[in-house]
């Protein structure tokens, strides 16, 4: 992750699934030729769409930079899911402008959420850009730049019902050389009531498993340890063709696992009505398929889950869960979870509280319920829980959060984990970080290991947030 100000920590006291504003930068930053500055938000979609934008713009010519002043050409990827992810971006608009002022000839565009659910604003109302992209309209970033040239602004936001970018080859940007993320499918069918993301991300396309596959063992030629599978809802992928067998999520974990026996696979996000009781036997069989399943359960009454339009109820939720217990028991659940959704009572949220502790989350996203607009939620549901409410009830739900992290990492204490070598701990270079299969931050004196290595650590102790060890 980026140190610079605008970044997110995903154990910080409100566990935040949006990255906040990194620069990202090729491993080699060439001083030559055109300059791009690229700052993307939102979710980890947001970032890998922004090492295929990168991909476009490097076959450009352009190479990026972490100045801002020194770009011929600004993009910043942004994010729609909240309210509060929109205001930042509008706040990093206002200085891209005055950074513009300096430099007339300077290019803005706007990519991704916000670009397609706000273009007039952004081009018209406000004139705050040159240039829009939606999410499946990066491809036609060089037209729009030969429009930007002729003095025209430049919109592009129309959505695909096919997988876009399975032919480019990410540019990896800002990482460690030892994590990947792949996006294996994009859009979202389920139309969730307060989310945005299908108006703004399309409907849900999966992508040919054979380009998945050559990706990956393309990142495992260039020496990647550890393959994160990306998609708005990851278990409903589906591939099927004319003469092949139709491939499922299971399927192609399999056939991810498969490419390298020392290579890690994760993968987020999972629907709680898609993920299989085959998905998690996959899962058991392979080693190499890391045990933390991501399930959002977002609230745990049966009437606020259909008020959300989640389409399952909290006992089917909970048997979910058992399934995930007895298939997997070293399993680590993560979730999501909304306070003061409309309608929201005070028993409800206690039914919340409860479904929290019967699950025994690893960790948790938790937010306050932010109304979006040309959502169901917004058209149907007066947004009626009064902001102190709304704290209060959020306040609630990450004290029983933080308390059942520190239990889980207590449980571990004493026990040998394998642990992939990320690279120094950011408190102190005598210290390695990494992560163990279910995804708990692992910190041990480095002694004789290095960034990709596979080491043995022992957990002497922990925080709610962090495993502390030593090799053994």
């Amino acid at each position: 992750m980026s140190s610079n100000q605008f970044s997110g920590n995903v154990f910080s006291k409100i566990h935040d699934e949006e990255r906040q504003g990194e620069v990202l930068l090729q491993p080699e930053i060439k001083e030559t030729g055109k300059k791009l500055y690229l700052e993307s938000y939102g979710c980890q979609m947001n970032f890998s769409d922004s090492e295929i934008v990168a991909s476009i713009m490097t076959d450009m010519g352009f190479a990026t930079t972490p100045q801002l002043e020194d770009a011929d050409v600004v993009f910043i990827n942004t994010c729609s899911i909240r309210d509060n992810a929109e205001q930042k971006v509008r706040g990093r608009l206002s200085v891209f402008r005055q950074a513009k002022a300096k430099n007339p000839n300077m290019v803005i565009g706007v990519l991704g959420c916000m670009a397609e659910r706000l273009k007039a604003k952004l081009l018209d109302e406000e004139k705050l850009v040159d240039m829009v992209v939606g999410p499946d309209a990066y491809k036609d970033i060089p037209n729009l730049l030969e429009q930007t040239g002729g003095g025209q602004k430049a919109v592009n936001v129309l959505l695909s019902r096919e997988e876009t970018y399975a032919d480019i080859s990410p540019v990896r940007l800002g990482g460690n050389g030892v994590l990947a993320f792949v996006t294996i499918m994009r859009g979202c069918d389920n139309m969730c009531s307060f989310c945005v993301v299908p108006f703004t991300r399309g409907r849900e396309r999966s992508r040919d498993p054979r380009t998945i596959v050559r990706e990956i063992q393309d990142l495992v030629n260039q020496g990647y340890k550890e393959v994160t599978l990306l998609g708005q809802n990851v278990d409903s992928f589906h591939w099927e063709e004319e003469g092949s067998a139709p491939v499922n999520f299971a399927n192609l974990l399999e056939m991810c696992a498969r490419i390298e026996p020392s290579l890690r696979i994760r993968f987020s996000t999972s629907h709680p009505k898609d993920i299989t009781d085959e998905v998690l036997h996959t899962m058991a069989r392979f080693p190499n398929i890391c045990k933390c399943i991501h399930l959002p359960v977002q609230a745990g009454n049966t009437e606020v889950l259909r008020r959300m339009n989640r389409t399952y109820t909290r006992e089917w939720y909970m048997d979910k869960i058992r399934s995930i217990r007895t298939i997997l028991p070293d399993c680590a659940i993560t979730s999501d979870i909304i306070a003061g959704f409309c309608g929201e009572t005070e028993a409800q949220h206690q039914d919340t509280l409860s479904i929290m502790e019967f699950s025994q989350y690893d960790f948790s996203y938790m937010f306050k319920y932010s109304e979006r607009p040309g959502t169901l939620a917004a058209r149907k549901y007066e947004d009626d829980i009064p902001e102190d409410v709304k704290s209060r009830r959020l306040s609630e739900i990450i004290e029983v959060q933080h308390r059942l992290s520190l239990a889980s990492n207590q449980k571990d204490v004493g026990k040998v984990f394998e642990v992939l070598v990320e690279g120094p701990s950011k408190k102190t270079a005598e210290d390695h970080c990494g992560r163990n299969s279910q995804n708990k931050m692992v910190v041990f004196p480095k002694g004789n290991s290095k960034k990709g290595d596979y080491v043995q650590v022992l957990v002497e102790s922990c925080t709610q947030a962090t495993l502390i060890g030593r090799i053994v």
